[in-house]
């Protein structure tokens, strides 16, 4: 049945392989709404998550602000490395139900598959993103950010996002099973807990001081937490970004790669 969610007609004679991005991710949005119950998670877990640290654990964690204005970064990553992570499913049962067969006998290349699934769950991302801004704002979330630091904010998230999602999407490649794709969620539910996203690093147990300053979802957090406050940031984003880049071209080139090796079976 996933098939019939294809219904744009594609001639691969007169129709160029860029015009192929949109129509995949037009595609893989109208999955998306297929899927409410899933949508309504990948909404409503990063309310759910915001809401419970600021009532429940806010009062107990010493950060020397507000504690929605110090945790709101944090869990906007999270946001985005979880919606991020349903490209893997999504692309593997893809794979799965043998839709991908039929998109390369109409000349529909890899590369348009996968970034389809890719610009989809960016735009997913961004929406779920603007709901957590919202509830931010309801709850006392007070930014002194101009439009320079709210430009560069949206932009650290949004290449945060790209990268995960094109990572997601060779997670989704290589797993045998949507169900096995699945797993890569939990890690990126996972990852931001482990950075300075909830509490201070110094709080944290010297044993994992420097993997939570090293990874790759730190400097992001640091980058808009300081930009939404409007505080310097120094060289942070641009760690960031490098973070980011790195991983967006592995897994560009690696989901490449994998695609060629899965169609071929």
């Amino acid at each position: 049945m996933a098939d019939l969610a294809f219904k744009p007609a594609l001639d691969p004679v007169t129709t160029p392989a860029r015009a192929h991005w949109p129509v995949m991710a037009s595609r893989c949005l109208r999955l998306s709404l297929r899927g409410v119950d899933a949508l309504i998670i990948a909404l409503l877990l990063p309310v759910i998550m915001m809401l419970m640290f600021v009532f429940l654990f806010g009062g107990a964690i010493e950060t020397g602000t507000d504690y929605v204005t110090y945790v709101l970064p944090g869990v906007l990553v999270l946001c985005a490395g979880y919606g991020a992570s349903l490209t893997a499913v999504s692309l593997n049962q893809d794979l799965k139900d043998g839709i991908i067969d039929r998109f390369r006998s109409m000349d529909v290349g890899g590369a348009a598959i996968i970034a389809g699934h890719v610009l989809a769950s960016t735009a997913r991302n961004m929406l779920s993103m603007t709901l957590v801004f919202a509830v931010a704002f309801l709850i006392g979330f007070r930014p002194d950010a101009g439009p320079g630091a709210w430009l560069a904010t949206i932009g650290l998230l949004v290449a945060y996002i790209l990268a995960m999602s094109w990572l997601s999407a060779m997670i989704g490649l290589l797993a045998k099973t949507p169900e096995a794709a699945g797993g890569f969620g939990f890690f990126m539910l996972f990852l931001p807990y482990l950075s300075s996203g909830f509490v201070p690093i110094e709080t944290m147990p010297e044993v994992i001081h420097g993997f939570a300053t090293y990874q790759p979802t730190t400097p992001i957090i640091d980058s808009a937490r300081g930009l939404l406050l409007g505080q310097a940031v120094g060289d942070t984003p641009w760690l960031g970004l490098s973070w980011c880049a790195g991983i967006l071209a592995v897994a560009v080139v690696l989901s490449g790669v994998l695609f060629a090796r899965r169609a071929a079976r």
